[in-house]
């Protein structure tokens, strides 16, 4: 017989449909405020690639990304690209993966967050708006606004920090074409995790 734990992240790591955002089509235009209160838009990115990562420091599939260094690495790898990487915090109050300022700061040292700034969008609008479902969720937007890769982090669904160093990783991938000049392969994937923590 399976333990409760077993079974829990069994579920939720199920794959989900289709989702209600167009890859190829301009990325939903958003503002939200950063760890420090500052208004972030899609607009100050313009003529950069920009990364959207949905995370929960409580999810144990986000935990084993950040676990194996593979998430950090990333990371560093696009801020060394000029690509600019903002980690999303849709969770709700009250829910698993909710932070405050003083959370995102303690958070990002303990595990050695990398982004470029991390979003909190505790109402959930931002992630409604690109109808993120998982952690990790992840998002590729091109330098004129497009968005060209949305989906999974990578193609084990897994909580084994070792898996996720073995893994195609689809980020990479997405990055690596824009890098090169090519169309991004695949532009789309089923995201796998556990669901946002919404209102």
């Amino acid at each position: 017989m399976l333990r409760p734990a077993l079974v829990l992240v069994a579920l939720c790591a199920l794959p989900l449909p289709a989702r209600a955002i167009d890859v190829g089509a301009p990325a939903p235009a958003f503002v939200a405020e950063d760890a420090a209160g500052k208004p972030v838009s899609l607009t100050q990115f313009r003529g950069k690639i920009l990364v959207l990562e949905w995370t929960n420091n409580g999810c144990p599939f986000v935990r084993h990304m950040y676990k194996s260094g593979v998430m950090q690495q990333l990371q560093r790898q696009a801020a060394a690209d000029g690509v600019a990487w903002l980690s999303v915090i849709s969770s709700a109050p009250g829910r698993q993966g909710y932070l405050t300022a003083p959370g995102v700061a303690a958070w990002r040292t303990s595990v050695g967050a990398e982004p470029a700034d991390v979003l909190l969008d505790p109402g959930g609008a931002l992630g409604r708006a690109f109808d993120a479902r998982t952690t990790p969720d992840m998002f590729v937007i091109d330098r004129q606004g497009r968005l060209v890769y949305a989906g999974a982090i990578d193609d084990k669904i897994s909580t084994d920090p070792a898996d996720a160093k073995t893994a195609h990783n689809y980020v990479a991938t997405a990055l690596s074409d824009l890098k090169a000049g090519r169309p991004v392969s695949p532009a789309w994937t089923v995201s796998y995790g556990c669901a946002v923590k919404y209102q």
